[in-house]
C-alpha cells in the first residue's frame, strides 16, 4: 500500500485528548520505546480506560498482557473490589506487570495468571464486562469463542492489531473479508477470520477504532 492504514496525525491528535499518563505509564512507554516492545500506546490506552468506564466495568479479562501496559491503563476504571485478570506466557513479563501495577496501587484488583490465556479463561466463570484480545493473531477467533458466553449484554470485546501487527498485511485482510481467495500469512488470515466472525455474530455489533494498530470493538447487544 502507498499510504499507512492509520495516519500518524490521527494518533498524535488522539494523544492530546487521552488522560495524562502518570510516572509509571511514562516509564512503561520509555521501556516500550527502548526495547521495541509492542504496546497499545497511550491513545488506545486512554480509550480502553474510557470503554471500561462507559460500561461500569467490574471485571476485565486480558488475552495476553505483556508487562501490564493495557491493564495499567484500565485499572483506574475498575473498582477496588473488582477484578482485572492479566494473562501472560512469559513469566518475567508477568513479574514486571505485577511490579508496575503494585507501584500504581492497583494490585488489589489484579489477578496475575501465568500460562496460556485460552486455557486460563476456561477456569473462570463470567461475566466479564471488558475483554481485551491481544494474544497470537491466528488464535483471536479461538479466544473469542472461549470468552463469548462470558460477556453480558452491554459488555465489550476489544481486539488489538485489527489493521497492523508485524507480518499482518492489511491489503490481504481486506481481500479476505471481501471473499477473495488468496495466499497469505497466518497472522493476516487469523485477523480476517476473527473480524468475519464478530461481524457476522448476531449478538454483537462491531466497529473499528482507528488508533494505534487498529482496535476492533464489539459490543454485546443481546443474548441469542
Amino acid at each position: 500500500m502507498d499510504e499507512e492504514p492509520l495516519p500518524a496525525v490521527t494518533e498524535q491528535f488522539a494523544r492530546t485528548l487521552a488522560p495524562d499518563p502518570d510516572e509509571v505509564i511514562a516509564e512503561m512507554d520509555e521501556k516500550a520505546d527502548r526495547e521495541g516492545f509492542p504496546t497499545v500506546g497511550p491513545a488506545v490506552g486512554g480509550w480502553l480506560r474510557l470503554l471500561a468506564r462507559m460500561v461500569d466495568a467490574e471485571r476485565v479479562f486480558e488475552f495476553g498482557s505483556g508487562y501490564g501496559y493495557s491493564a495499567y491503563w484500565m485499572a483506574p476504571a475498575i473498582p477496588a473490589d473488582g477484578e482485572i485478570v492479566l494473562t501472560e506466557i512469559d513469566a518475567d513479563e508477568l513479574d514486571e506487570a505485577r511490579e508496575f501495577l503494585d507501584r500504581g496501587g492497583y494490585t488489589d484488583r489484579a489477578v496475575f495468571e501465568h500460562g496460556d490465556a485460552i486455557e486460563t479463561v476456561e477456569e473462570y466463570d463470567g461475566p466479564f464486562d471488558v475483554v481485551l484480545i491481544d494474544n497470537e493473531k491466528h488464535r483471536y477467533r479461538e479466544a473469542f469463542e472461549a470468552v463469548r458466553d462470558r460477556v453480558p449484554v452491554g459488555g465489550v470485546v476489544a481486539a488489538d492489531n485489527a489493521i497492523e501487527a508485524g507480518p499482518l498485511d492489511f491489503g490481504d485482510v481486506r481481500a479476505l473479508l471481501a471473499g477473495e481467495e488468496i495466499e497469505t500469512n497466518e497472522s493476516s488470515r487469523g485477523i480476517a477470520d476473527y473480524l468475519e466472525r464478530v461481524r457476522d455474530d448476531p449478538d454483537f455489533e462491531t466497529g473499528l477504532l482507528p488508533l494505534g494498530e487498529g482496535v476492533a470493538v464489539s459490543v454485546r447487544v443481546h443474548v441469542g
